[in-house]
C-alpha cells in the first residue's frame, strides 16, 4: 500500500499535530511496505491508515522534555484546547468557595472549558480513580509523568466509546510498555527572581527481551519537589492599586482597626462616631489613618488605606486595609513520589499477558493569610481588648484628639478587627496516596484473526487533610484575647509578650485531621476487533465489540476526634460525611468502520450504559473522512454524551458559607441585585449561602458536533481547521447566584427570610440547571524545510472560542455571548490561544523556540463601578493579553548522556493586571487561570543510560 502525500506529511508533523502519528515509525518506501496496525485514543479498531476521523493531538516525550514540562498540570496550562478554570494548584491557593471547597491539592484536566469532571482522563487507555477528597475528577498530580512515552488528547466527545465524563474530550497518558536497560535523569527549573523552583529525579530499570526471552520486567521510580512561591515574592502580586480599581476588601489589619457595636454591647466607640469634619457616621477607625497620623503604611508590611470609595463604604473612611490576597502562596509546596512497574509475558505467538502497578504519594501544603479576629458571635465583649491592656490609652487618646472625648466611653473594652499575625498563616496539609493494579491479556484469536484485549483493574485514591499552623482552639483563643496578654495594636519592631505567645502556642490545633476520603474503582473490560472478511468498495469492513463492568465506591469522613473541641475557622466538612457509597455500571459498546469508497470512510459507534439509580442511557456517534483529492481530507462527527452526578453532588449534606462581598442586594427590592448606598432598596446584604447535594439530580446530557479539513498542498506544508460545538443540558452545578437574581420570581423560595422579611440565607444546593452552548475553531499548521545541513520546522496551533452561552433554566433563552467576559470560579472563556513553535535540528543539536499567547478579556467590575458611585481614575475594563517566549537547546552527542537546557519566559513577562475581587478568586492582581507567576526561569535536564 502506497501512502499518499497527505498521510506522509501529517505523519511527519510531530509536536501538536492534529492527526496521530503511528507508535512505530512508518517508512513508506514501497507499494508493498508493511504498515503496522495501531489503536489510538477514540477508537477500538486497529487500522493501518493513520489519518483519523477525529482531531487528535499527540505529545511525545521528546516534545514534553523540550518544553521543560514536568507535570500534567504544566502540560494542560500550555495546551490550547484546555479550559481556563480553577483546575491548577495556584487557582486554589487561597480561601476557596463554592465547588472548589475541599479541593486541596488537586490539579484537574479541563478540555474545551467543559470542566474537570466532564473531561475523561485515562492511563494506558483505561480509567483511574478520581481524587479521594471529592470523587469528581482525576488528580493529575498522581499521573506518573516521568514514565510517559506520549500523551494523546482526543479533542471530541467520546461517551459512545468510554461512557460518562467524556464530554469535553479524552486525555490518555501512555507510559512505556516494555524497557530493557537502565536510565537515570535529573531535572531542575530554577527561577531568576527566587522561589518556586522545581526539581525532579527519575530512575528506570528493565530486563528481559519480550521476543527472545518471552518476558520483560521494568520499573521506574520518580521523585519531584515544587518549592514554595509566596505571594510577597512577586511585585505584581499587590492589591493596593486603587486607581486601577483594586484594593483589599478587609479592615482586619496587623495593627487593629477599632469597630463599633450595637447599643447592647458597650464598647469604646459605642454605635459609632461622628466625623467633626462633615458629620459623616464612622463605624471603623484605625488610628494610623486619622488626620495627622503616620498613615496606614506605618502599621507594617502589606498595610495601606482602606478605599472607601471603591467599596462604597464611606463610614470606613478612616480604616486601614491589609493585602491579604498577596499573603497566599502562589505556588503550593508539593512533594510527590510515583512508581510504575510492568511485567509482560509472551504466552505464545498469538497471546500475551501483563501485570501493571502504578502508585503515587503526593503531599501538598496550602497556606493563606492569618485568621481575622472580628467582634461578633464568636468574639464577644469578653474577648475584646480590655482597659488594662498596654495600648488602651494610646488608642483612646488618638481617638479623643480627633473625635473628642465626649464621643468615647473610656473604660469600656475596645471592639476591633485584627489580622492575628501572632497566630501565623493558616496551613492545610493534604496527603494523597493512589494506586492502580491491573492484569490484562491481549492478542489475536486464531482462526478469525481478530484482536482482543481484556483487563481487570482495581484503583484507589485516598486523601487526608490536616491542619498545619495558624489554627487555634476557639475557647482557648477567646480566653487569651480577653486576658489582654495578646496586643492587637503593635507597630513594626514591637513584639508580643512571651506569656502571650506561650498562650497562643498552648491553644494551637496543629495536626488535627480535618477530613479524609477514598475513591475506589474496580473495572473488568474486554474488547475484540477485526475484519469481517469481505470488502466494501473502499476496503474491508471492520468492527469492534466490547463490554465494560465497573463498580465505583466513595467514602468521606470528617472530624473523627473523640472530643470535637471547636477550632476557630477550621474548614471541617462534617455535614458531608459519607459512609461508603457505591454504584455498579454495566456497559456494552460497538464500533463499525465502513470504507465505503477509496475516498470515503464512515465510522459508527454506540454505547449502552446501565447505572444503579439512574436507569440506562444509549449514546451514538457517527464520524467520517472524505478525501476528494490527494492532499485534502474532510472530517466530521456527531455524537451524544452524558455525565452522571458524582457521589458528592447526590449525597452531600447541608453546609453554610457566609457571603463576604459588599456587592449583593436583595432582588425583591433591587431588581439588579447590585448593592448601592445611593439607591433605595439596594442596601448591601451578607446572607449565609447554603450548599449541599440532592438525591433527585439527573444525569447531564450533551450533543457534540464537529467538521473540519486537513490539507497538505506540498510535501513540507500541511494545515487543518476544525469547527466544533458542544451543547449541554441539565448541567449540574450549585444554583448560580446570578440566575437566582435574574429569575427571582421563579426562585423566591431560594431566598430565605426571617420574620421581618430580611434575607438571611440563599439556597444554592445543586440543581440541574438549563445548560451551556460552546462553539469554537481549532487550527494547526506545519511548515518544514532544510537549512545549513539541518532541518527546521514551524508549527502553529491555536484555539478560537466563538461563543459561550448559558441559561439558568431549560425554558429560558441562552444568555448573551460570554466569550471575553470575566467569569468567576469556572471556565474563563478567552477568545484566542495559540502556541508558535520553531525547531531546528542539526546533527546532535536541536533548538526549540516557542511563543505562548493568551488573549485578553473584560475585567470584573469593582463594586463602585458596578453601582455607578465611583470610577477610579486609571480604571481599564480590559485585561491585556499575555505572551511569553521559551527556548531550549538539546545535545545528544555524548555516549549514553544527553542534556537539554532551557529558558522559560525569556523576557520575564509579568502576568497582566486584573481587578477581580479576591474574596471570590485566587491571585492578587493577576489571574492564575491564565498566567504563570514564576517569571523567567532556567531549566536543565540530564539523562544518563548506564545499561
Amino acid at each position: 500500500m502506497k501512502l499518499n502525500r497527505l498521510i506522509q506529511s501529517i505523519a511527519l508533523a510531530g509536536f501538536s499535530s492534529t492527526v496521530v502519528m503511528a507508535q512505530d515509525t512508518v517508512t513508506p518506501e514501497a507499494d508493498d511496505a508493511k504498515v503496522e496496525r495501531i489503536r489510538v485514543t477514540g477508537s477500538n479498531i486497529k487500522r493501518t491508515n493513520i489519518e483519523g476521523s477525529l482531531p487528535l493531538t499527540v505529545f511525545s516525550k521528546a516534545d514534553i522534555d523540550a518544553q521543560g514540562i514536568t507535570s500534567a498540570e504544566q502540560l494542560l496550562m500550555q495546551l490550547n484546547i484546555a479550559g481556563n478554570s480553577s483546575d491548577n494548584l495556584a487557582s486554589n491557593g487561597g480561601i476557596v468557595s463554592e465547588e472548589q471547597r475541599g479541593n486541596n491539592g488537586v490539579s484537574g484536566a479541563n478540555l474545551r472549558g467543559q470542566g474537570a469532571d466532564a473531561t475523561l482522563v485515562l492511563l494506558n487507555g483505561r480509567r483511574v480513580a478520581t481524587h479521594g477528597l471529592k470523587g469528581r475528577a482525576v488528580d493529575l498530580n498522581s499521573i506518573p509523568f516521568a514514565a510517559l512515552e506520549r500523551v494523546e488528547v482526543l479533542r471530541d466527545g467520546a461517551s459512545a466509546m468510554y461512557g460518562t465524563d467524556a464530554i469535553g474530550g479524552v486525555i490518555n497518558f501512555i507510559t512505556k510498555k516494555d524497557y530493557t536497560g537502565g536510565e537515570a535523569s535529573a531535572f531542575m527549573d530554577v527561577t531568576e527572581a527566587g522561589g518556586g523552583n522545581i526539581y525532579r529525579t527519575n530512575l528506570l530499570l528493565g530486563a528481559g527481551d519480550i521476543n527472545k526471552d518471552g518476558w520483560n520486567l521494568f520499573g521506574t521510580l520518580s521523585f519531584k519537589r515544587n518549592a514554595t512561591l509566596e505571594g510577597s515574592d512577586r511585585d505584581f502580586s499587590n492589591t493596593f492599586q486603587p486607581n486601577r480599581g483594586l484594593s483589599p476588601d478587609t479592615r482586619g489589619t496587623p495593627f487593629a482597626t477599632v469597630f463599633n457595636r450595637g447599643a447592647t454591647q458597650p464598647n469604646l466607640i459605642g454605635t459609632g462616631l461622628v466625623d467633626p469634619r462633615d458629620g459623616q457616621s464612622v463605624i471603623a477607625v484605625n488610628i494610623l489613618d486619622l488626620p495627622g497620623a503616620a498613615g496606614c503604611e506605618s502599621g507594617g508590611d502589606m498595610m495601606g488605606p482602606y478605599d472607601q470609595k471603591l467599596w462604597s463604604s464611606e463610614s470606613s473612611r478612616y480604616a486601614c486595609a491589609w493585602d491579604y490576597p498577596a499573603a497566599a502562596r502562589i505556588q503550593q509546596p508539593q512533594e510527590s513520589t510515583d512508581f510504575i512497574s510492568r511485567a509482560s509475558f509472551k504466552l505464545n505467538e498469538n497471546h500475551s499477558a501483563y501485570l501493571e502497578l502504578v502508585a503515587s504519594k503526593v503531599d501538598v501544603s496550602k497556606a493563606f493569610e492569618p485568621n481575622q479576629i472580628s467582634p461578633g458571635t464568636t468574639f464577644g465583649p469578653a474577648t475584646w481588648y480590655p482597659s488594662t491592656g498596654a495600648s488602651y490609652n494610646t488608642i483612646y487618646n488618638a481617638l479623643a484628639n480627633y473625635f473628642g472625648a465626649s464621643q468615647l466611653n473610656y473604660g469600656q473594652p475596645i471592639a476591633y478587627r485584627w489580622r492575628c499575625m501572632a497566630c501565623g498563616g493558616r496551613e492545610i496539609d493534604t496527603e494523597t496516596n493512589s494506586y492502580r493494579l491491573m492484569a490484562a491479556f491481549e492478542g489475536i484469536i486464531p482462526g478469525i484473526e481478530w484482536d482482543y484485549t481484556a483487563g481487570l483493574s482495581r484503583a484507589s485514591s485516598e486523601s487526608e487533610s490536616v491542619l498545619g499552623g495558624g489554627y487555634h482552639y476557639t475557647a482557648e483563643l477567646q480566653q487569651v484575647l480577653g486576658s489582654g496578654l495578646i496586643n492587637p495594636f503593635l507597630l513594626p519592631g514591637q513584639s508580643q509578650s512571651a506569656a502571650g505567645i506561650a498562650a497562643l502556642e498552648a491553644a494551637s490545633a496543629t495536626g488535627v485531621k480535618l477530613y479524609g476520603g477514598e475513591s475506589l474503582m474496580t473495572q473488568l473490560d474486554a474488547t475484540i476487533s477485526g475484519g469481517f472478511g469481505f470488502d466494501l468498495p473502499g476496503g474491508e469492513l471492520q468492527a469492534a465489540f466490547g463490554v465494560d463492568l465497573r463498580r465505583e465506591e466513595f467514602k468521606f469522613n470528617g472530624d473523627e476526634r473523640a472530643e470535637m473541641r471547636p477550632i476557630f475557622n477550621a474548614p471541617f466538612d462534617n455535614a458531608n460525611v459519607l459512609d461508603k457509597v457505591s454504584r455498579d455500571i454495566q456497559a456494552v459498546f460497538a464500533e463499525f468502520y465502513l470504507p465505503i469508497f477509496d475516498s470515503l470512510d464512515v465510522s459508527l459507534s454506540g454505547r449502552y450504559d446501565k447505572y444503579d439509580g439512574f436507569g440506562s442511557t444509549t449514546n451514538p456517534k457517527v464520524s467520517f473522512t472524505w478525501r476528494p483529492v490527494e492532499g485534502f481530507l474532510v472530517r466530521g462527527a456527531y455524537s451524544t454524551g452524558f455525565k452522571v452526578p458524582t457521589f458528592n453532588q447526590l449525597f452531600n449534606g447541608v453546609t453554610e458559607s457566609q457571603y463576604t462581598g459588599l456587592d449583593l442586594a436583595d432582588p425583591a427590592t433591587c431588581a439588579s441585585g447590585i448593592a448601592s448606598e445611593t439607591l433605595a432598596g439596594c442596601a448591601s446584604i451578607r446572607p449565609v449561602e447554603i450548599f449541599g447535594g440532592k438525591e433527585d439530580l439527573q444525569p447531564e446530557e450533551s450533543e457534540q458536533k464537529s467538521i473540519g479539513f486537513v490539507a497538505a498542498p506540498y510535501d513540507n506544508f500541511n494545515f487543518s481547521v476544525d469547527w466544533w460545538e458542544i451543547e449541554r443540558t441539565d448541567t449540574i452545578r450549585s444554583a448560580p447566584r446570578d440566575v437566582l437574581i435574574a429569575n427571582y420570581a421563579q426562585f423566591q423560595a431560594n431566598w430565605i427570610r426571617d420574620s421581618s422579611g430580611q434575607v438571611i440565607a440563599i439556597d444554592r444546593r445543586y440543581i440541574n440547571s438549563g445548560g451551556t452552548l460552546t462553539r469554537g475553531i481549532e487550527i494547526d499548521a506545519n511548515l518544514s524545510g532544510e537549512f545549513a545541513d539541518g532541518n527546521w520546522r514551524l508549527n502553529m496551533n491555536g484555539s478560537y472560542i466563538d461563543s459561550f452561552k448559558t441559561k439558568g433554566l431549560d425554558s429560558l433563552p441562552y444568555s448573551d455571548n460570554l466569550v471575553g467576559e470575566y467569569v468567576r470560579y469556572y471556565n474563563l472563556p478567552i477568545k484566542w490561544k495559540h502556541t508558535l513553535n520553531l525547531s531546528y535540528v542539526k546533527g546532535d543539536w536541536s533548538h526549540t523556540l516557542s511563543q505562548l499567547f493568551r488573549d485578553g478579556y473584560k475585567d470584573e467590575l469593582p463594586v463602585s463601578v458596578r453601582n455607578g458611585s465611583y470610577i477610579p481614575d486609571d480604571w481599564n475594563p480590559e485585561v491585556s493579553s499575555y505572551t511569553t517566549y521559551n527556548y531550549s537547546l538539546s545535545y545528544s552527542g555524548f555516549d549514553n548522556v544527553s542534556f537539554t537546557f532551557g529558558i522559560k519566559n525569556i523576557f520575564d513577562r509579568d502576568p497582566p493586571f486584573t481587578a477581580h475581587q479576591n474574596d471570590f478568586a485566587a491571585g492578587a492582581a493577576w489571574e492564575p487561570r491564565i498566567a504563570d507567576p514564576r517569571g523567567r526561569s532556567f531549566t536543565l535536564l540530564l539523562d544518563y543510560k548506564f545499561m
